[in-house]
């Protein structure tokens, strides 16, 4: 798959995280359900976790998403 850069809002997508330099987050999957300019919160069955987003490359609807390139408020992304 090719990494795409993705200017759209990602609050009620559902991802899951393919590649992480911390090995525990590789395979989360879930519902964000909110957005910082650093951070992505993942609602999973029983829990919510926080992930660095520069830490991170995601698959949103089926392409691969660099953490990196979501780096900016939600807000700041859209425009």
């Amino acid at each position: 798959m090719k990494r795409k850069t993705f200017t759209g809002g990602l609050i009620g997508k559902q991802v899951k995280i393919v590649q992480s330099s911390n090995p525990s987050d590789v395979a989360i999957e879930g519902i964000i359900v909110d957005e910082t300019k650093n951070t992505i919160k993942i609602k999973q069955e029983k829990m919510t976790k926080t992930i660095m987003k520069k830490n991170v490359t995601i698959e949103l609807d089926g392409k691969l998403i660099d953490g990196k390139t979501l780096l900016k408020r939600p807000e700041e992304r859209i425009k």
